[in-house]
C-alpha cells in the first residue's frame, strides 16, 4: 500500500474512531442546540401572547374605571395580579388602584398596593416610578422616615428632579429645612431649563428662605 493510500486509510480510521467515541455527544449537542433555539422561539411566542392578553385585560380595566364600574375594574385587576403578575400591565393596573385608594383616603390600602407594584415591577424605570408614588403615599400618611427610605432606593439617574423635590417636601414636613433646601436645589439642577415645575420649585426654595429669616 502506497504511503498516500495509507495516510488516507489511517485518516479514515481516525475519523471513524473519533466519531464512534464522540458521535453520540455531537448528536446530542446538536439536538440540544435545536431544542434550545426552538424552545427560545416558543418562549418568546408565549411571552408575546401573554403580554397581548395582559394588555387587553388592562384596557378592560381602564374602560371599566371610566364607566364607573369599580367592581368590574377590581376583578380585572385581581385577574392581572393572579395570572400576569410579571407583566408591566399588572403593575399599571395596581398603580391605578392605588391612585383611587388615595383619592378615597384609603392610604394604608394604597401603600399595600404600591408595595405589590414595586415588588413586581421588573423594568427599572417603572420600578422607580412606583417607588416615587409609594413615597408620596408614605408622606401623606405622616411616615416621613419611610418615605425617605423609599426615595433612597431610586437610582441616581432615574427621575431625580421629581425624587429630589419630593425629598425636599418630606424634609420640610419633618422640620429639617436646611436639608430640604439642598434637596430642592438638587432637584433644580436635575431639571431642564424648560421644565414646567421649575417655577413651583423656586417658590419652595424662596419660602424656605423667608421662613429662615423670620425664624432668625
Amino acid at each position: 500500500m502506497a504511503f498516500e493510500e495509507y495516510d488516507k486509510y489511517e485518516q479514515s480510521e481516525l475519523v471513524q474512531k473519533w466519531l464512534r467515541e464522540n458521535g453520540v455527544s455531537i448528536i446530542v449537542g446538536i439536538a440540544i442546540g435545536l431544542v434550545g433555539i426552538f424552545g427560545w422561539q416558543q418562549w418568546r411566542k408565549h411571552q408575546a401572547g401573554n403580554e397581548a392578553e395582559a394588555s387587553q385585560l388592562y384596557q378592560q380595566v381602564q374602560i371599566a374605571q371610566a364607566s364607573g364600574k369599580t367592581d368590574a375594574a377590581a376583578q380585572l385587576t385581581d385577574q392581572l395580579m393572579k395570572d400576569y403578575a410579571k407583566s408591566p400591565f399588572a403593575v399599571f393596573a395596581v398603580s391605578d388602584r392605588a391612585k383611587q385608594q388615595v383619592e378615597a383616603k384609603q392610604l394604608d390600602k394604597a401603600e399595600a398596593s404600591l408595595e405589590w407594584a414595586e415588588s413586581h415591577a421588573t423594568e427599572p424605570a417603572l420600578k422607580s416610578l412606583t417607588q416615587l408614588r409609594k413615597a408620596q403615599v408614605e408622606m401623606a400618611s405622616d411616615n416621613g422616615k419611610a418615605a425617605l427610605a423609599t426615595l433612597d432606593k431610586i437610582p441616581a439617574d432615574s427621575y431625580q428632579g421629581l425624587a429630589q423635590e419630593l425629598r425636599g417636601d418630606v424634609l420640610v414636613k419633618l422640620g429639617r429645612p436646611d436639608e430640604a433646601r439642598k434637596a430642592y436645589q438638587a432637584a433644580m439642577s436635575a431639571l431642564g431649563e424648560e421644565a414646567p415645575q421649575r417655577g413651583a420649585l423656586q417658590m419652595k426654595i424662596d419660602n424656605l428662605a423667608v421662613a429662615g429669616k423670620q425664624g432668625a
